[in-house]
């Protein structure tokens, strides 16, 4: 038997939390709503006992103790229940008396974290500013010397292929010895980056994907989305919008049993197919989708038990070769489809990229080049991989179109640009500085999130449980109790304006250019910044 007061490592108070719940026990009802919300059951009703001292007037008994009991919120101190700082509880309540306070002592729990040699693996990503597409400004702005173009009147056409362009003369060579002609899309230069079917909940992924068919089909935006590595439902393979995705196949084949299976019933060819080799948030690692998110509907369109761990291994484990994997993988897929359908690879942020370009650069089905920088989100991955490893998408991306246009074929390969597209909230000015760095387009995955959806993680460790599964606003979990707190119509009222806004904020910086028809692609005389090694580095004008 333990003495009392005897204490362990794992004993923990309040104070060693990161988050504090403050409750105003002079406003609370009692209604329950904060405790049935919290995702992780940080809080939980608890019955109190409070000693008052009863002196009688004039002192002619002796003071004696008067207990009283009270029904309030107790915070749980154990790290499995810990606060993530969220702000549900503070959502509901109807008496603002509940909500949840950052602790200014950061390093409390570095006992806890490691526990059983497992590192630390957290949802989110850094939302800090200051990164160098923050930085990058837009110079050239055309007054007496070039005709400028009025945003608000002027009828614009931004929008970019996917797909290999080849020059007139290697087209012929090509179409004479093969018959084929390389598929071409034209599509909006804003894709929305892949998030799985499983990664996300079925209500948000449906809520995404509702918004992509309004903006194509009602407000003629040629948009379109990755639906990542989980697959897609069944009624989507069968169905006229599957000509808005772009179906991506990686490392561990999820769901593409299922897509195989719909080939011949499928009424439209996908845009493109993606192979993914790398990602920018965790390179050189696979995906992991845990237990948590494995429920039935998930495990049967990803043709696996429910209720296991679905980890992808780090590469395409049949391809040990740039050189192989174009052979195999990039002419089986293309073959899948009879050749109607542009298939290009997604590599993470990194300097080998440079030899992957080259390979493909030599090879007429390749479509694109799709690179994911360091700064690229996921639900799922060790804190290590996210702040430590990958390279800035900037440089790596300027690196490869400069790469390009040395061998002449800046034209021919489109290179798509990601890894913390906007997450600064300036997605249009992010993007507009990668179409000048090179980009034919860039994806974007974590701000739709947190513009569509609401998302409440931050840099500051607040939520960020997007890996097991019970993501309080219902974008990630799968638990059908928590899906339903979000609205797949209200999330596609959100995809479509926030790319009406984006499309809007385009204009605006390209239109002093005098480009309406086109993309500055390359056009690099048009951005400076004022950090001179940036400048050097990214080859454009030194600003200050």
């Amino acid at each position: 038997m333990e003495p009392v007061g005897c204490l362990t490592p794992f004993t923990l108070s309040v104070k060693d939390l990161p988050w504090i719940i403050l409750w105003d026990k002079e406003k609370c009802t009692l209604c329950g709503r904060c405790t049935a919300v919290c995702p992780v059951r940080a809080i939980e009703l608890g019955v109190h006992r409070k000693r008052a001292i009863n002196v009688s007037v004039g002192l002619t008994e002796k003071p004696g103790n008067l207990f009283t009991v009270y029904h309030g919120i107790d915070q749980r101190t154990d790290p499995v229940h810990a606060c993530v700082g969220c702000g549900m509880c503070n959502l509901v309540c109807p008496n603002n008396c509940i909500i949840p306070a950052h602790n200014e002592e950061i390093d409390k729990l570095r006992f806890h974290n490691n526990v059983g040699g497992v590192p630390r693996r957290r949802g989110g990503r850094r939302n800090v500013p200051g990164v160098i597409l923050d930085q990058i400004k837009f110079i050239r702005i055309s007054m007496l010397t070039d005709p400028a173009l009025d945003a608000g009147r002027h009828e614009f056409e931004l929008r970019t292929l996917l797909g290999r362009i080849l020059p007139p003369e290697e087209m012929v060579r090509v179409t004479q010895e093969n018959g084929w002609t390389p598929p071409v899309r034209e599509i909006y230069p804003l894709v929305i980056g892949s998030m799985s079917f499983g990664a996300l909940s079925p209500n948000m992924w449906e809520g995404l994907q509702m918004g992509v068919a309004y903006l194509n089909e009602e407000l003629g935006m040629p948009v379109r989305m990755c639906t990542g590595e989980g697959g897609c439902p069944p009624r989507l393979l069968r169905s006229r919008f599957l000509k808005y995705v772009i179906l991506q196949i990686a490392s561990g084949y999820f769901g593409w049993d299922e897509i195989i299976h719909a080939l011949p019933e499928m009424k439209e060819d996908p845009c493109a197919i993606e192979i993914k080799y790398g990602q920018g948030a965790k390179p050189g690692d696979g995906g992991l989708l845990m237990w948590y998110k494995v429920n039935k509907l998930i495990a049967a369109i990803r043709g696996v038990p429910p209720g296991v761990s679905l980890p992808s291994p780090p590469t395409h484990q049949t391809k040990y070769s740039i050189e192989e994997s174009v052979a195999k993988m990039i002419q089986s897929m293309y073959m899948g489809w009879g050749f109607r359908v542009p298939v290009y690879p997604k590599i993470s942020g990194t300097s080998t990229a440079l030899a992957v370009l080259n390979n493909l650069t030599r090879n007429p089905y390749a479509g694109a080049l799709a690179i994911d920088g360091e700064d690229g989100g996921t639900g799922a991955a060790y804190n290590v991989s996210m702040n430590h490893m990958g390279h800035p998408i900037a440089s790596n991306l300027r690196d490869a179109y400069l790469n390009l246009v040395k061998l002449g074929k800046q034209n021919e390969i489109p290179l798509f640009a990601a890894g913390g597209v906007g997450k600064s909230g300036n997605l249009a000015a992010n993007a507009a500085a990668l179409i000048m760095l090179g980009a034919s387009g860039v994806q974007t995955g974590k701000y739709m999130m947190q513009a569509a959806a609401g998302c409440l993680g931050s840099e500051s460790d607040r939520c960020n449980i997007c890996n097991i599964g019970i993501c309080p606003k219902g974008i990630t979990s799968q638990d059908p109790r928590v899906d339903r707190r979000l609205d797949p119509e209200k999330v596609a009222e959100r995809v479509v304006e926030v790319f009406l806004t984006f499309d809007t904020e385009l204009k605006k910086i390209v239109a002093p250019l005098g480009r309406s028809t086109s993309l500055p692609i390359g056009m690099s005389d048009a951005i400076g910044i004022a950090d001179h090694h940036a400048a050097e580095r990214l080859s454009i004008r030194y600003v200050v």
